[in-house]
């Protein structure tokens, strides 16, 4: 492989990864276990792809969509559904035993890592399937679908917290964990995938997916902040 290519597609998984780590000014994680929870997002781009396969089978989705229609059951078929559900599968049995999990941060720090891990496989099979031009390619990806795995891995982490530690409370959070962002994962690929078959509507797509991506970072940003600010008034 090439080592450019490798760099390429894992600079922007790792400044993510210090970044979420930097965040959590609480308690931080060993470093250990978020090198563990991010081997974990690796087998679920893995497993995903086991999970796909029952849906292409059917027919649910096709590889060369050509309709808005068949971009949308790609979007979530081929994509938001079965990543989003690999990705929950693996942070659920890495926090089952993990036991540095007592904080609401800690969810979101852990679903990032996995969401990250998924990210990076990811990203490393679209550069070398991309050799030709994986320089353009990787810098695309390292605006767009490394941050946006970053925001889906927050948004799950977020209401897995939830899930824990005001169960009570919040009952529905543990199905939101996974509902939420398969929802906002296939919106962002509808947006990318119609864009590329629609070329008339293609600039105004691409305002609202500049737009949707803002404010998906913002509110990631709030949840993050919401969880912190909880934890420390628990440790006072």
């Amino acid at each position: 492989m090439n080592l450019y290519i490798l760099i390429a597609a894992l600079t922007p998984i790792f400044i993510l990864l210090f970044y979420i780590y930097r965040k959590d000014k609480n308690q931080p994680e060993p470093a250990k276990e978020m090198v563990k929870a991010f081997f974990y997002g690796v087998a679920s781009a893995l497993l995903s792809f086991c999970i796909s396969i029952p849906f292409e089978k059917m027919g649910v989705f096709v590889s060369n969509y050509t309709t808005v229609r068949e971009a949308v059951q790609t979007a979530f078929f081929a994509a938001a559904i079965p990543e989003e559900i690999a990705k929950y599968i693996m942070l659920w049995l890495f926090l089952r035993k993990c036991k540095y999990f007592d904080q609401r941060m800690d969810g979101i720090v852990y679903a990032v890592c996995v969401s990250l891990g998924f990210a990076a496989l990811e990203n490393i099979f679209y550069l070398i399937g991309n050799y030709d031009n994986w320089l353009s390619v990787g810098i695309s990806r390292a605006l767009t679908a490394v941050p946006g795995h970053y925001g889906f891995g927050v948004l799950m982490g977020y209401y897995y917290s939830l899930g824990k530690f005001d169960n009570e409370n919040l009952p529905s959070a543990k199905y939101k964990a996974l509902i939420v962002p398969i929802l906002v994962h296939g919106f962002y690929d509808v947006i990318c995938f119609v864009s590329g078959i629609v070329p008339s509507a293609a600039a105004i797509l691409m305002i609202v997916f500049i737009v949707f991506c803002h404010k998906l970072w913002k509110y990631g940003s709030k949840r993050i902040r919401e969880h912190l600010e909880r934890d420390l008034e628990n440790a006072i």
